[in-house]
């Protein structure tokens, strides 16, 4: 009997330093990102503090690289009941709630630090009503500040973009924020992006810093133009059927993980932006051009605000642009 209970106890230790007890809630999150990407060790962040939270009752597994779908597919699916958190960008949360789309007019930030606090504040007031529609907003992490790329010219004033047969979004805004500036923009899901630089589909795209060097796109793009004509957030869903499932205790520790995550998260961004042209730079692929005449573009894409004031509302727009 000794012996029995000996044994029986150090498999209960070797269980417990193994984490091998089963958690009692074990929920799916899907993203598109590379696993380098910022944003998906954002989501591995959040992962381990849930379990920390929680200590090791609510497990995440997490799904990147469009495993498990591309963003509206993962949108979709939280209210289907096939995925259970996801990470996706304001734009194509836009298509479910139009007035999320209003953080991707181009040029509306003034800089990071508006971005952040108008997100947390404005943005999180205006996910809100996506609780009817059975999806929660946990958080808004960073996905970054977008630029342009292509295989033809460097873009420095709105006339270079002119004829470019560029990918965007699935999302009005970016499709209208192309013509403006006489681009031919082509809607596409991320995951088939790469291929499509590759072979010629498209003549660019444009993107953060962190997904032009993480997925590789620099490698098939000759020119890089830092544009910075939108900023683009990457709010953490919930599907509300989970959410409204889980214990108070469970609902305490994921919102105050998926805080803490995002916090950590912009930090990090900040510190491997810079890093991310370094490696571009030092691999002799591509040209990095920062001449590029901001207000030009600025000039040339006003028109999309007024184009979407009445769907976007005037009100959530101003709210936005006076965050001090």
């Amino acid at each position: 009997m000794k012996r029995f209970s000996a044994v029986f106890l150090a498999a209960l230790l070797v269980f417990a330093a193994t984490g091998a007890f089963a958690a009692e809630v074990t929920l799916k999150l899907g993203h598109i990102a590379d696993p380098q990407n910022p944003y998906a060790m954002g989501a591995e962040k959040f992962a381990e503090l849930v379990k920390e939270k929680t200590g090791g009752a609510v497990e995440i597994q997490i799904f990147p690289s469009s495993q498990l779908g591309n963003q509206r597919d993962l949108i979709e699916g939280l209210t289907f009941g096939t995925v259970d958190l996801t990470m996706t960008s304001t734009a194509v949360l836009g298509n479910f709630l139009t007035e999320a789309a209003v953080f991707d007019l181009p040029f509306i930030f003034r800089d990071i630090p508006h971005a952040y606090k108008a997100l947390d504040t404005v943005g999180m007031e205006i996910c809100k009503p996506l609780e009817k529609r059975g999806i929660k907003v946990l958080s808004m992490f960073e996905n970054g500040v977008r630029h342009m790329t292509n295989n033809r010219n460097p873009i420095r004033k709105p006339e270079d973009v002119k004829g470019l047969k560029i990918r965007v979004m699935e999302q009005p805004i970016y499709i209208e924020m192309m013509k403006a500036l006489d681009a031919s923009p082509t809607p596409m899901a991320f995951g088939e992006l790469f291929t499509a630089l590759q072979q010629g589909v498209v003549d660019g795209q444009e993107n953060p810093a962190a997904h032009i060097y993480t997925s590789r796109f620099f490698e098939v793009q000759k020119y890089i133009s830092l544009t910075a004509h939108t900023y683009s957030a990457e709010p953490m869903l919930i599907a509300m059927s989970v959410w409204e499932g889980l214990s108070d205790d469970h609902k305490k520790a994921i919102q105050e993980a998926a805080d803490e995550a995002k916090d950590w998260q912009r930090d990090l961004c900040r510190e491997l932006e810079d890093g991310y042209w370094d490696k571009i730079r030092e691999s002799g692929v591509s040209e990095i051009n920062d001449d590029v005449d901001k207000a030009a573009f600025m000039e040339a894409t006003k028109g999309v605000w007024a184009m979407f004031e009445d769907k976007l509302g005037k009100h959530n727009i101003e709210a936005v642009v006076n965050v001090k």
